[in-house]
């Protein structure tokens, strides 16, 4: 496995401000904007016929459209991890969404998005989700390299009866639907950055649940889409354009400012849609190209998303990129252009720098590469939900239930009391149960170039193809793990060190409104029962317990 030194690190970053011939230019402004649950096909500018996306259409056109864009992980905390990081998400800690056990967590050893820029004399700045690190200041953003945070840490937000942070102070909701008052904070930052450049980060939750959209923007797609259409595309379309209206507002703002010129903007998605059944609304299945899955599957529905990056007058306009690209790209192709040297403690980076590839130029690093995925409940599983893709070929391990199965009644209070209440502070559920020993599915080869949506399965007929690219997701898998382990020991260890001498609040009463009763036991009368002896990992106050 590909281990970059730091002193390599940094002629790799560094390397392309020359080959640009750009030495005396301002260093350019960075908007990262990543959009939460967004899949492949849910933009015009991907073939949606039936989405209106004119921001990011346009977008598109004074850019370059990837059509083989990757997330790292198919699932929001640990995919965030990787595009923040530029490392693969395992080695930062992030494997999975339970804030309350801390695995959406990136270790404090790791450097962020926000420490690179800041490093670089940008001011930084997160806007929107987070969730990679709640319930202890010490892993918020403005203590991860952001100058500004104004969002929610949790994994979901209401868009109307919001809750969020600007830094640490509590900011409830005052009208705004909720994307609107991210896209309205966005262009206060750039308004405000008048003495050095700016690396804004703009995390947006559209269109994640709760589905909530302006009833107009609604009833717009009920009747584009026609009577017999579930109302819970119609929403989602909804929150997704409202979304791109904002957006063009953002862009209004740069041009305005006269920073357009200036500014390398990305704009893509956390990980695939979600296609199944909402419990309010019903069913979400829609266009998403050619491709099997959805958010969760590391078939190339949940995984392979949309990307746009533009740099006016510096990057080609109009152009469609069919090489695949990794999350983890993003951080050393955006810092190389600012030429500056690696933030001190900064660890090998497992993407790669773009530029090249964005200029026209391809390199053998960057089109012979393999790409690969693994993603399961609390602890990595081998062989659980996991793919490599090289080139054409693409083997996916399905994973068995076990090891995909979570656990709602232990998991779910903390983030449904966090969509509603504001931020708070409490220990972790620090124990995990043991990955799943069970014996997993065989692997299936496919072959994206002529079976994009994964149907057909070729390991019977090329069995030397199998071995191959298993040989090199096992290696991956080994060592990421490692890394892993040695991350979940810091986080844990810092949340045993944090809550030492605090006092912790009482569990009972904190998620008094918000256990899950439906995952008790058979025959548990919520009225009556201990919600801490019916769902295990809860801390507790009573000297006796300790």
């Amino acid at each position: 496995m590909r281990r970059i030194t730091v002193t390599l690190l940094t002629a790799l970053l560094l390397a392309p401000l020359a080959a640009l011939d750009v030495t005396d230019v301002a260093k350019p402004n960075v908007v990262f904007i990543i959009a939460d649950d967004l899949g492949w096909g849910d933009l015009r500018c991907y073939g949606n016929p039936v989405i209106d996306t004119p921001a990011l259409d346009e977008l598109a056109k004074a850019g370059i459209r990837f059509t083989d864009h990757y997330s790292p992980s198919p699932l929001c905390a640990p995919a965030r991890a990787g595009f923040l990081t530029g490392r693969f998400n395992h080695r930062t800690g992030a494997v999975d969404v339970p804030s309350n056990r801390g695995l959406d967590r990136i270790d404090l050893a790791e450097k962020t998005f926000g420490d690179y820029f800041r490093h670089a004399g940008y001011a930084t700045a997160l806007i929107g989700k987070w969730h990679n690190g709640a319930y202890s200041e010490d892993y918020l953003p403005h203590r991860r390299g952001f100058d500004l945070f104004f969002g929610f840490p949790n994994g979901g937000q209401d868009y109307q009866k919001w809750n969020l942070l600007r830094n640490d102070l509590e900011v409830p909701s005052d009208g705004r639907y909720l994307t609107d008052a991210l896209n309205d904070e966005a262009i206060r930052f750039i308004r405000s950055q008048q003495s050095k450049p700016f690396a804004l980060w703009l995390a947006h939750h559209a269109p994640h649940s709760p589905l909530q959209a302006p009833e107009a923007l609604v009833q717009k797609y009920q009747q584009r889409l026609g009577k017999d259409a579930d109302k819970a595309v119609a929403i989602t379309y909804a929150m997704i354009e409202a979304m791109d209206m904002g957006l063009a507002r953002v862009f209004q703002t740069l041009k305005d400012e006269g920073l357009w010129g200036n500014t390398m903007i990305v704009f893509t998605s956390d990980n695939g849609p979600v296609l199944r059944r909402d419990a309010k609304f019903g069913s979400q299945m829609r266009f998403n190209g050619l491709f099997s899955g959805e958010k969760q599957s590391v078939l190339e529905g949940g995984i392979r998303v949309p990307c746009i990056v533009a740099w006016p007058g510096h990057l080609p306009a109009g152009r469609v990129e069919s090489v695949p690209v990794h999350g983890c790209d993003w951080l050393p192709t955006l810092y190389s252009a600012t030429g500056a040297g690696v933030p001190e403690g900064a660890k090998p980076l497992d993407g790669l720098n773009l530029l090249p590839l964005l200029r026209g130029q391809p390199t053998r690093a960057l089109t012979a590469r393999p790409f690969q995925f693994q993603r399961n409940r609390y602890a990595p599983v081998r062989h659980a939900n996991a793919s490599i893709r090289q080139g054409r070929w693409k083997l996916v391990w399905p994973g068995n239930e076990a090891s995909l199965k979570k656990d709602s009644g232990r998991d779910n209070p903390s983030y449904l009391r966090g969509i509603v209440m504001p931020h708070w502070q409490m220990p972790l559920d620090r124990q995990l149960d043991p990955p799943s020993t069970a014996p997993q599915p065989p692997p299936r080869l496919y072959d994206l170039q002529t079976d994009p949506a994964e149907k057909t399965d070729l390991a019977a007929s090329h069995p030397q193809m199998v071995r191959a690219l298993a040989q090199k997701h096992d290696l991956w898998f080994d060592e990421v793990t490692a890394d892993w382990q040695r991350s979940r020991a810091n986080i844990v260890a810092q949340d045993q060190a944090y809550w030492k001498n605090r006092t912790a609040p009482d569990p009972t009463a904190l998620f008094k409104d918000h256990w899950q009763w439906k995952a008790a036991p058979a025959g548990i009368d919520p009225t009556s029962a201990d919600p801490l002896k019916i769902f295990q990992g809860f801390w507790s106050n009573d000297p006796a317990d300790k």
